[in-house]
């Protein structure tokens, strides 16, 4: 089968989007990940474009790269001037890049309206741009904007741009779906055409996706006669985005047979797209086909019990190949075979009564506000609860939390805990920058010493939800709270129409989770 070649455009077109901004030590972070996923074109930027490319282009040169290559972005010359003479052409010829990307008009409308040269002119831009490159020794990919309009609009002038580029040399032509509105069929029938009109000129595809559909139209472009895929990590880029790489990836190997990366580098897939919406600060997208928490998760009751009975009935695909790994949600729709796997995870044997009074107490609970989906740990203590096997830290006496400010704008608050823990009773003090912080402190000032592992975790997410809007500060409050060892993360739930209360109940949920037996097993472990 063709070989199909992975060029990423994460650093130059996914930076066009929203939001998206890296320095340039996370590039160079993001380059060796794409590298290690087996990507074989990193398309870097324009060298000179601003002082922070500057600075990539000139760490770039000498980052030592497995397998990828870096590609140099730019565009035709000017309209008048030769292009050993353009000063965009001459960076790109100077620069260290092995390959360098051009993109020049096809549209005959971009030609006459935004380029404002003759049909000739621009032809004659994209020939002598491509052959310049190519007489300095670069590899050279022409990207054919707005090619599919152009098509659309004259296919035959499209058609003798591509062919100009063709004729000067160019490696490939990269096929530009560039606002987007492009349907499955329209590209496969075009690619074809373009296929049978340039034969034996390698062709790319570049997608964004404004329709939608800009995955699809990346797989019927292949099926068509493209043998290289452009797009970005999660489908970052402008207006709506580009084609998500991640996707592809995965589509071409596992569905369409195409070897594009090895298993090893497809497992690698889920953490190189977490790992760039951490660079970004974004949160990952839980539903993104293949890498998201939620691509393999299952809720209702039947879906569970089929995953349970063979995995095949409800996945498409064995998440360990691209890896992810399967969860069985926790929710008012679960069945008793989603809580036996929970139970067994946690090390519980359940009996069916016991089973059947650990569903009735969660939908009871759920009822109220509770939603144990993102609350994994406060569940295995619903479960411990339920079925006998659980030990609690401490027992309550009271808690207190004051919050003053003073007139320079200070804010001081400060919790008081009054506890019982191994027959003894402790009164503890402690400030915090909020009533959870100062309570999470006072608890830890009586806990870790008979529990050490507790200094070890900590607090990573605060959420509020408001359950009931309609009804105003007196509605219920659902908050949910984030934790970590620095290896495991685990999610804890409490409810109350007070937030400190329910802040409390998630709080003590947290780190009683932590302490429990599958817990401290797995940190030992690890």
């Amino acid at each position: 089968m063709t070989r199909i070649e992975l060029y990423d455009a994460t650093l130059r077109d996914g930076m066009g989007g929203g939001g998206m901004s890296l320095t340039a030590e996370e590039k160079v972070r993001l380059v060796h990940r794409l590298d290690a996923l087996g990507i074989d074109i990193i398309e870097a930027g324009f060298p000179s474009s601003n002082p922070k490319e500057a600075e990539l282009f000139a760490r770039l040169e000498h980052e030592p790269l497995a397998h990828a290559t870096i590609a140099a972005f730019g565009m035709t010359r000017r309209r008048g001037v030769g292009a050993h003479e353009d000063a965009g052409l001459r960076v790109l010829a100077e620069c260290f890049a092995p390959v360098c990307t051009i993109v020049g008009k096809t549209s005959i409308h971009h030609v006459e309206k935004v380029v404002r040269a003759s049909r000739e002119e621009n032809l004659a831009m994209i020939a002598e741009s491509v052959a310049f490159l190519v007489s300095q020794g670069k590899r050279v990919v022409f990207d054919a904007e707005h090619l599919f309009d152009g098509l659309r609009e004259d296919r035959d002038y499209a058609i003798e741009c591509l062919r100009a580029a063709a004729a000067a040399g160019v490696e490939r032509v990269a096929l530009c779906d560039t606002n987007g509105p492009s349907l499955p069929s329209e590209i496969a029938r075009a690619v074809a055409d373009v296929a049978s009109s340039l034969p034996g000129v390698p062709i790319g595809i570049h997608c964004h996706d404004d329709g939608g559909c800009a995955v699809a139209n990346t797989l019927m472009a292949v099926e068509a006669g493209a043998t290289q895929v452009q797009g970005t990590m999660n489908g970052i880029g402008e207006r709506t985005g580009n084609a998500n790489l991640i996707t592809i990836i995965a589509n071409l190997q596992l569905k369409m047979g195409h070897r594009v990366v090895s298993d090893e580098q497809l497992r690698l897939l889920t953490a190189t797209a977490h790992f760039t919406d951490e660079l970004l600060n974004r949160q990952p997208d839980g539903n993104q086909p293949y890498v998201g928490k939620n691509a393999f998760a299952h809720k209702a009751g039947l879906h569970a019990a089929g995953i349970r009975a063979d995995a095949t009935t409800f996945e498409h695909i064995d998440p360990a190949l691209v890896g992810n790994s399967r969860e069985l949600l926790i929710s008012e729709l679960a069945g008793k075979g989603t809580v036996t796997d929970k139970a067994e995870r946690a090390g519980l044997d359940l009996d069916p009564v016991t089973t059947a009074r650990v569903l009735e107490r969660m939908k009871a609970l759920e009822h109220e506000g509770y939603q144990f989906e993102a609350a994994d740990g406060s569940f295995e203590l619903l479960l411990r609860k339920e079925s006998g096997d659980y030990q609690p830290l401490f027992v309550l006496e009271s808690w207190r939390v004051t919050a003053e400010q003073h007139a320079d704008g200070e804010v001081r608050t400060e919790a008081t805990i009054k506890i019982w823990a191994d027959g003894q009773r402790f009164i503890r003090y402690a400030e915090g920058n909020g009533p959870v912080h100062a309570l999470d402190a006072a608890l830890r000032a009586v806990l870790t010493e008979a529990h050490p592992h507790l200094a070890d975790t900590w607090l990573t997410n605060f959420k509020v939800r408001i359950l009931d809007e309609t009804k105003g500060s007196d509605a219920t409050i659902r908050v949910l709270i984030d934790a970590t060892d620095g290896d495991q993360t685990w999610g804890s739930i409490g409810v109350s129409t007070n937030l400190i209360a329910a802040s409390w109940v998630a709080l003590v949920d947290s780190l009683e989770y932590a302490e429990q037996p599958s817990r401290v097993r797995d940190a030992a472990a690890s």
